[in-house]
């Protein structure tokens, strides 16, 4: 695949899909800024491990649901690499319960890191993109803001209001060059289903049609695809990546 960019920004991906994703763009050549909130040490052994490799890489600590700490921190990259071509909001988290249970805290610190992280991420990398014509934008939504989950009222919503978000900035930012899409993965393999026991995961899997979870390689190559030039023409679109969960 082909890139026109150099500089990538991921949030949220000291592991998982945003750490897969981060090996695979600095493979491409691109250089990759590392956004995490508190795991250091996942950061710094995934730099060092994307430098082994040959990779370019940069880590920086930031709240994502921090509007000024998030404006300075992408002020702070643009002053030393000169640009942000690829933008990946991917930082998210949860916090489950059913309705009549979940705290108001609960409701807001998943709505501010999943759909205001994005946000101030996007409001703040699209003003180089705009000055300068060009830039590709992947947001990490999740089925679950397509077909809603019990007990998950507040990351389905910030998903759902991601592909909202997803599909207005693609309208809005397209004159300029600057294409917005959205992923929808379903189940991953990550920390979040290791924990679960044997027959939740053969639950799950009973739901799947493919049969199996999907891995964070699966993920990371659709999202390569849309930032690559081979997706130049793809915008505003919502890609379900779920293995037949959702159809």
């Amino acid at each position: 695949m082909k890139f026109a960019g150099e500089i990538a920004l991921i949030s949220g991906a000291s592991r998982g899909i945003g750490a897969q994703m981060a090996r695979q763009l600095a493979q491409r050549g691109i250089k990759v800024i590392i956004n995490y909130s508190k795991n250091t040490d996942a950061a710094a052994s995934l730099q060092q491990e994307i430098r082994r490799e040959g990779g370019e890489c940069e880590i920086m600590q930031f709240n994502v649901s921090d509007f000024e700490e998030t404006k300075n921190a992408v002020s702070n990259i643009i002053e030393k690499n000169k640009r942000i071509d690829y933008l990946v909001n991917n930082a998210g988290i949860t916090a489950d319960n059913l309705i009549l249970k979940m705290g108001e805290d609960e409701f807001g610190r998943v709505i501010d890191v999943n759909l205001k992280g994005a946000f101030n991420c996007t409001k703040h990398v699209s003003k180089w993109m705009i000055k300068h014509k060009f830039g590709v934008i992947v947001n990490i939504a999740s089925v679950v803001g397509l077909m809603g989950n019990a007990g998950q009222s507040n990351y389905a919503a910030s998903k759902a209001g991601l592909i909202g978000f997803t599909k207005s900035l693609a309208k809005e930012l397209g004159s300029r060059n600057i294409r917005v899409n959205a992923v929808a993965p379903g189940f991953i393999e990550t920390e979040m289903t290791e924990k679960l026991n044997i027959i939740q995961k053969k639950s799950l899997i009973g739901s799947i049609a493919l049969k199996r979870l999907g891995t964070t390689k699966d993920v990371a190559n659709l999202v390569e695809f849309l930032l690559s030039e081979n997706a130049s023409y793809i915008t505003g679109e919502v890609i379900n990546i779920s293995g037949g969960l959702y159809i």
